[in-house]
């Protein structure tokens, strides 16, 4: 009985090491290439009814899995373009540069691979030319960011990926130098794209 007892516990090891092994065969990281739809929220307090445009935009994020289920995203693009409106008019022009880094849990459902995660935005406004020059934004936002996605295997190291992200963005806009309102961009991100773990 207690050699029974022995073999059965050397088994569970065995087993439970072969399982964490092929669980970490993939390797800590992965890249992420996304095609992101960003919906502003678009409101503000200055009475002039600002707005961006919504659009479609390139993303790449690389992750670092510390455990199974645990990892940390930074989340990149290329500085973005927008149109600024007032009440539907034309006023200008700016671009900002959003990156943003996450800390992730990671489930394991049958295969798919759902995940949330929470983390900070950083976002840098240039070339702003609003009503000629005469508005101005801070050049600086920090944010939360909120976030949650799958990643469904295709093969061995290829992922499918679906990912939501709400992010806070916002700015002073000023005028002669003084303050005169808020615009809140905080938009919500929506992306799908590939994944390659290694």
């Amino acid at each position: 009985m207690k050699k029974q007892l022995i073999a059965a516990a050397v088994l569970s090891t065995l087993l439970s090491g072969a399982a964490f092994a092929q669980q970490t065969t993939e390797g800590p990281w992965m890249v992420r290439a996304r095609a992101v739809h960003l919906d502003s929220s678009n409101s503000d307090s200055t009475g002039l009814g600002l707005s961006v445009n919504n659009k479609w935009m390139p993303e790449v994020d690389v992750s670092y899995f510390f455990s199974p289920n645990v990892a940390v995203e930074l989340v990149l693009t290329v500085p973005q373009k927008h149109t600024v409106y007032s009440n539907g008019t034309d006023i200008g022009r700016l671009k900002h540069l959003p990156p943003t880094l996450l800390g992730q849990y990671h489930f394991n459902a049958n295969g798919f691979k759902p995940y949330v995660g929470a983390g900070i935005n950083y976002t840098r406004f240039s070339g702003v030319n609003v009503l000629g020059g005469v508005a101005t934004l801070d050049k600086d936002s920090w944010g939360p960011a909120l976030q949650v996605g799958v990643d469904i295997p295709l093969s061995r190291n290829l992922y499918l990926n679906f990912d939501l992200k709400k992010v806070y963005i916002r700015t002073d806009v000023k005028a002669a130098g003084t303050k005169v309102g808020e615009f809140k961009v905080d938009p919500l991100l929506v992306g799908v794209g590939l994944g390659w773990r290694f």
